[in-house]
């Protein structure tokens, strides 16, 4: 049984701080060369934490390295820093707040049309000849819906994003605008966004008022807001009480 519950404690730990689990039967999701590694790395830091070295006691052990124990914890720290730096990697390279955020704003962008522009010269845009002076609006609203740009472009699809990069859909996303011109406050809204999103799904338990649908027809105004607007009710959850009196 004992080795159960240090399974069972490892398992929670872990899926906390990382949203995988280590022990057990492998499921779906279950990496079983990571959890290897894991193992390994417990193994031997409870091994050397308890192990006694008889250097404490005959300091001229040292010379010739007795019992290596020096050496293992220096390879344990290694094999450590290498877990966890791919963890860390892992979590940089994984992207998938941003592209929840990504597919929200193209369906959704905060402002349907973009601030006006005027060609400072004669320009010819989707086969219309705009003269110099010409003032142009930016519908980024119909553009994000474009069949023609975007497969089932009606669809809430964040995976759409995963694994594109640069102009693959720079050019196609817009809601902060483009060029010299756009929205110098986006990177900063990514982050923000980000970490409000991240925070309110981790921290909070949502549940919604009634068993309908979110409706999510469209109102009017300039940031296009919802029609009804959205009722739901949260609950902090108990490990993340400590998190919210931070913020």
């Amino acid at each position: 049984m004992r080795s159960k519950f240090t399974e069972l404690t490892f398992n929670i730990i872990m899926r906390m701080v990382t949203g995988k689990r280590y022990f057990g039967e492998e499921t779906e999701g279950f990496e079983l060369e990571e959890a290897i590694v894991f193992r390994g790395i417990a193994r031997d830091v409870f091994e050397l934490s308890g192990a006694t070295s008889m250097v404490d006691w005959l300091p001229f052990l040292r010379w010739v390295d007795f019992q290596n124990l020096e050496g293992r914890m220096l390879s344990v720290r290694k094999n450590m820093d290498g877990f966890l730096d791919g963890l860390i990697e892992e979590c940089r390279t994984k992207r998938d707040c941003r592209n929840i955020i990504n597919e929200t704003l193209r369906l959704f962008p905060s402002v349907p049309l973009l601030a006006p522009h005027e060609p400072s010269e004669d320009c010819t845009i989707a086969g219309y000849h705009v003269q110099r002076g010409t003032m142009v609006l930016i519908n980024a609203w119909a553009i994000h819906r474009d069949p023609n740009l975007w497969e089932d472009h009606s669809s809430f699809r964040p995976e759409r994003f995963e694994g594109v990069k640069g102009e693959a859909y720079r050019l196609k996303l817009m809601p902060f605008g483009l060029g010299r011109r756009a929205c110098p406050g986006a990177p900063l809204a990514y982050r923000v966004v980000g970490l409000v999103l991240a925070t309110l799904v981790q921290c909070l338990d949502w549940k919604k008022v009634s068993e309908e649908s979110v409706d999510l027809v469209e109102g009017f105004g300039l940031s296009m807001p919802k029609a009804t607007p959205l009722k739901a009710m949260f609950k902090a959850r108990q490990s993340m009480i400590n998190v919210l009196e931070g913020i």
